[in-house]
């Protein structure tokens, strides 16, 4: 069996962010990560679309907390310790400048998300932490006050356990078999699948700020619209299938939205309508585009208002308009499943909050057992957010297991 003082389980972003805090504060201590896959950081890699998403311009914990449908409560006091200034300065220390993008993410002035791997692999290195790959954690066991660790290439003993795995239902399994309750993983950051007339042959069309309902429920959103192969996407859609990833799911990922592409009242819109109309009479609808609306997004909503590419204003009938002005701010699609957002999966679901003292991160179910990251039922909206719930609670887990 090998004895170290730290095990963390979990070569991803929380797991390198907490090895490195460890090994820097406390350097006698012989810190491992145990990581189940034959490379390390992967989600870091392609995160951003590759360009890796660091975190977000949001400096205020309590503005900050917003974003998280799961965890605002619990993270505001962890966001006082560490948050997105003290992140923006860690990376800086060693050598990596962050730069903030006009919708407030912040990458790497390099744009590569390399360049973060490269500092944690270059950080482990540096502060002798050792990086384990393929060793997949088979159980974990507390004996005598002890950490056991069963992996595929051998037993492992340590004094402290962190679990920094992300959404990883075997180790959920286990850590139910430890005594914590697990709330079940559904998908949160994900696209909207739609078939719909209107929208197949204007992928890549973007509505810059619309307003999203999901009919029937609660769940509202504004921001920008991105149609694609498969539906719909961006901002104004993740933020839906954040905030609402457990409904969504109760539904099977079929329901009905409605958008409002001018962010105006219909009667309001109707009145602007009749304007152009009296204004444009000898034009062609399907080529006067209003409202500031995509040229392709517009034209395809005027044939869905029963008019064809010929259609003058002031030939159209009342109906066509009233059509219209409701495609322009009441248009309903049918949902009919979801889709990943790029290869940034992220789940809803994870360790009970109720069961982790937020103050340390440690379990309240045993000693010495710390976990950060999406392994607790935390998850955020797109944008950076969820690698700062990673590198917060890992850094104060680190600064407490360092302590000891």
């Amino acid at each position: 069996m090998i004895e170290k003082d730290v095990i963390i389980v979990g070569g991803g972003a929380a797991g390198f962010f907490a090895a490195i805090n460890i090994a820097e504060q406390n350097p006698e201590l012989k810190v491992a990560i145990l990581e189940r896959g034959k490379d390390v950081l992967g989600k870091v890699k392609v995160s951003g679309g590759g360009r890796c998403n660091v975190t977000h311009a949001e400096f205020i914990p309590q503005d900050l907390v917003k974003y998280y449908p799961r965890g605002e409560k619990e993270l505001l006091g962890p966001f006082h310790q560490f948050m997105t200034g003290d992140t923006m300065a860690w990376f800086q220390e060693r050598g990596v400048e962050l730069k903030i993008e006009d919708d407030g993410r912040m990458f790497p002035v390099s744009d590569s998300s390399q360049t973060i791997i490269d500092c944690f692999l270059f950080e482990a290195k540096k502060h002798h932490v050792e990086v384990l790959t393929n060793h997949a954690v088979k159980a974990i066991h507390n004996v005598n006050d002890a950490w056991q660790i069963e992996t595929n290439h051998g037993d492992f003993k340590s004094e402290q356990l962190l679990i920094a795995t992300g959404s990883s239902p075997k180790i959920w399994t286990i850590l139910e078999s430890l005594g914590h309750s697990i709330s079940q993983p559904v998908p949160s950051l994900f696209t909207f699948n739609i078939k719909d007339k209107r929208l197949k042959d204007i992928p890549g069309v973007v509505a810059q700020n619309v307003e999203v309902k999901v009919l029937g429920t609660d769940l509202y959103s504004e921001g920008p619209l991105l149609v694609t192969h498969w539906g719909l996407s961006a901002p104004a859609i993740l933020k839906l299938s954040a905030f609402g990833a457990l409904e969504l799911a109760q539904r099977d990922y079929k329901f009905d939205v409605e958008v409002n592409f001018v962010r105006e009242s219909t009667a309001d819109v109707l009145d602007r309508l009749k304007q152009v109309k009296l204004d444009s009479a000898r034009k062609t609808v399907f080529k006067s585009p209003q409202f500031d609306l995509p040229k392709r997004l517009w034209q395809q909503l005027v044939l869905a208002s029963e008019m064809t590419e010929d259609s003058r204003w002031g030939d159209i009938n009342k109906n066509q308009l009233e059509t219209l002005a409701e495609q322009l701010s009441q248009a309903v699609f049918k949902v009919d499943g979801k889709s990943t957002f790029k290869e940034e999966f992220v789940t809803a679901g994870g360790v009970d909050l109720k069961e982790i003292n937020f103050k340390t991160f440690e379990s309240k179910r045993h000693k010495n057992l710390y976990l950060a990251g999406e392994v607790i039922n935390i998850d955020a909206v797109t944008g950076g957010f969820n690698f700062q719930n990673a590198w917060t609670g890992a850094f104060i887990a680190a600064k407490a297991i360092s302590a000891k």
